[in-house]
C-alpha cells in the first residue's frame, strides 16, 4: 500500500510561443485546466501503474477543490484523506513552449495547510510505502519521516521543489529522488564540494543509508544503493509534446514497482518507460500512462545496466 502525502493543484496550461523573459509579456491564444500538484500527480501515476494508493492531502471549498477529489477518485486513488479547508485550492500556471520546455508559478493555497497528523499510523507501519515530494510545509514532512520510521514503513521522497533537507530527515528515507539541481544544491547544503550526479548519489547513499535516484533527463536516470551497488538507466526515445509531470509519473511509477516487490533495476526500467510515455501529450496527469501502456513499451527501453 502506497500512501503519498503532499499539493493537490489545479494547473493552467498556458501554450506559449516562447517562455516568457523577465518583464516580458506573451500572448497565447488559450489556457486548459488539468489537474496537477506534485502529490496527487505521483498517486495518480502509481495507481495508474497498478498500486493500491491513498491520497492524504488539501483542498478548498471550491470548485477546483471538487473537481480535483472527483479526478483522484476516477483514478482509482483512495481520496478520504484529502481534507477541505478555508485556504483555495492550489493552482500552478505552466507556459509550455513549441520545444515542450516549461516555466511553472505555483500558488500554494490549501496545499499550506497539510498537517502529517492526518496520516493514520497503520499507514506508516512495515510493509507500507509513504511517499512526500516538496510543495507542502517542509517541517510536517521532516516530522512524518520521524513518525515512519519508528513505525517500520519505509520513505520515498522527491526532494522538489528543491530545499534544505536535515540529516536527520534524510537518514529517515529509504528512497530519495532529485535531478541534476537538486542533487547539487543537496550536496551544497550538506557542506560537500561534490558536483557530479554520480558522486553525490554515491556519498548520500553511503552516508544516510538511502537509494538515492538522480533523473538526468535525456541521459536518463542513475540509482545508488547503500550497499554501493549503481544503475544507470536509459530513457524511452520519444517525440515530446509537453514534459511537465515526466519526473512525477518517474516518482509515482518507481513507487509503485517497488511497492509490488519489483527490484529496483525492474521498477526503474519501468519509471523510465513511464515518464518518456508521459512527455507525448498536454497535461500532467491526462498523459500518465496505465499498466498496459507500460507494459506494451518496456521492450522499447533497454534494461538498467550496472555502473562500475
Amino acid at each position: 500500500m502506497i500512501t503519498v502525502f503532499g499539493s493537490i493543484n489545479m494547473d493552467l496550461v498556458l501554450p506559449v510561443p516562447s517562455i516568457p523573459r523577465p518583464g516580458e509579456t506573451v500572448l497565447c491564444p488559450s489556457y486548459e485546466t488539468k489537474p496537477g500538484g506534485k502529490g496527487a500527480n505521483q498517486a495518480v501515476a502509481a495507481a495508474r501503474a497498478g498500486a493500491e494508493v491513498a491520497m492524504v492531502g488539501a483542498v478548498g471549498r471550491d470548485g477546483y477543490g471538487a473537481q480535483l477529489r472527483a479526478n483522484l477518485v476516477e483514478a482509482g486513488v483512495e481520496a478520504e484523506g484529502v481534507r477541505e479547508t478555508e485556504h483555495p485550492t492550489a493552482i500552478a500556471t505552466i507556459a509550455v513552449d513549441p520545444s515542450a520546455e516549461n516555466a511553472i508559478c505555483v500558488a500554494g493555497g490549501a496545499n499550506g495547510a497539510v498537517d502529517q497528523a492526518w496520516v493514520a499510523e497503520e499507514a506508516l507501519s512495515a510493509g507500507n510505502l509513504l511517499v512526500l515530494q516538496m510543495e507542502v510545509p517542509a517541517p510536517q514532512n521532516w516530522a512524518l519521516i520521524e513518525r515512519a520510521k519508528a513505525a517500520g514503513g519505509r520513505v520515498m521522497l522527491s526532494l522538489a521543489p528543491a530545499a534544505p533537507i536535515p540529516k536527520t530527515a534524510l537518514d529517515g528515507l529509504d528512497f530519495f529522488l532529485v535531478n541534476r539541481i537538486e542533487a547539487a544544491m543537496t550536496a551544497d547544503s550538506l557542506g560537500w564540494s561534490l558536483d557530479k550526479p554520480l558522486a553525490i548519489a554515491r556519498r548520500l547513499a553511503d552516508e544516510a543509508g538511502v537509494t538515492c535516484v538522480v533523473t538526468l533527463g535525456g541521459d536518463g536516470a542513475l540509482a545508488i544503493e547503500p550497499d554501493g551497488t549503481a544503475w544507470r538507466q536509459p530513457v524511452l526515445t520519444i517525440d515530446p509534446v509537453d514534459t511537465t509531470g515526466a519526473g512525477d509519473t518517474f516518482a509515482g511509477v518507481l513507487a509503485a514497482g517497488l511497492d509490488s516487490g519489483k527490484a529496483l533495476a525492474d521498477a526503474l526500467r519501468r519509471a523510465a518507460v513511464a515518464a518518456g510515455l508521459a512527455c507525448t501529450a498536454l497535461g500532467a496527469q491526462e498523459s500518465m500512462p496505465d499498466k498496459a501502456e507500460i507494459d506494451a513499451a518496456l521492450d522499447r527501453v533497454d534494461a538498467a545496466q550496472l555502473v562500475a
